[in-house]
């Protein structure tokens, strides 16, 4: 009996070190919307993150997936929406992780689309939560008592998780909605005329290349500051912006890569924000504005994170 239950535990351990190799040697399809810089970087970050982890990491282009491009593949990255979408229209794909999209495009039509079957699917936003945003207004400006923000129709959903973050930092909210046919313009000025900041949130119809300008000197005339969610758009005019960059968003999913993959069979984490964030100031902006913010790192370090 005893040697029968020797060869039954030596038995059960070949088998859980088979598993266990297998899980250490997992292959990694990272699938990115273009080849531009963000993107690059994302897949650069995760490739050295991962380089000492026996995982294979390879990378594929969003016009050139096919299923072939997945064979023997344990996990997709998909960075960006576009890569998400070519990934979601494979009928045998992997468990998928979604990074640098939008919030309210994951709920609205990713996590369906990825999920359809019974797939395994999640995502981390490119979004920054609205309790860090509320609160780094309230850090940086406490003389704020009025929030506006323009959405399209599709980010309705959104007003009322807004509403509440900023309630709690004693924070009011003015909200405009807008579908395509709608000018800016005049709906961004009565908003303007009623607040004390202009709140950007990750919206193509409102904040694009061929609005930001314009919204941007409006807000300049009614001496509204703006809080953006990108570096590229404190250059560009906000006084201050709250983001992670492709940099941080790859080592969390690095982080998450390797996390699941100690495990046999992948459970990926539910959809969350960014774990890593920085603040940058436009410092010619704050001075045009009459502005006296604390640094950038002390921002960071209040808010509880940063690079």
């Amino acid at each position: 009996m005893k040697w029968r239950r020797l060869s039954g535990l030596l038995l059960l351990f070949v088998c859980l070190m088979g598993m266990a190799g297998l899980s250490a040697a997992a292959r990694v399809t990272v699938v990115l919307s273009d080849d531009t810089a963000p993107y690059q970087e994302v897949y650069q970050v995760v490739r050295a993150y991962l380089d000492d982890s026996g995982h294979e990491v390879d990378r594929v282009y969003a016009e050139r997936l096919t299923q072939d491009s997945l064979q023997d593949t344990g996990l997709a990255v998909a960075v960006g929406v576009r890569s998400a979408e070519s990934l979601s229209a494979l009928a045998n794909r992997p468990p998928v992780l979604a990074v640098l999209v939008p919030r309210a495009w994951y709920l609205k039509t990713g996590r369906a689309r990825l999920t359809e079957g019974r797939r395994s699917a999640s995502a981390i936003y490119i979004d920054q939560p609205f309790d860090r945003q509320a609160q780094l207004i309230r850090l940086a400006l406490p003389d704020v008592r009025r929030v506006g923000v323009l959405l399209s129709d599709d980010q309705e959903g959104i007003v009322s998780e807004l509403g509440e973050s900023l309630r709690a930092q004693q924070l009011g909210l003015m909200h405009v909605l807008l579908d395509e046919s709608d000018r800016l313009i005049t709906p961004l000025e009565t908003v303007l005329s009623e607040v004390d900041l202009l709140l950007a949130v990750p919206d193509p119809l409102i904040f694009n290349r061929n609005t930001a300008q314009s919204l941007f000197l409006t807000s300049y005339r009614y001496r509204d500051p703006v809080l953006g969610y990108s570096r590229s758009l404190t250059r560009a005019g906000a006084l201050l912006s709250l983001h992670s960059s492709p940099a941080q968003i790859g080592r969390q999913t690095a982080e998450w890569v390797r996390s699941v993959l100690r495990s046999p069979s992948i459970r990926l984490p539910s959809p969350t924000y960014p774990a890593y964030f920085s603040v940058s100031i436009n410092e010619q902006v704050a001075r045009s504005l009459g502005f006296s913010l604390p640094s950038e790192n002390e921002l960071e370090k209040r808010l509880g994170g940063g690079r």
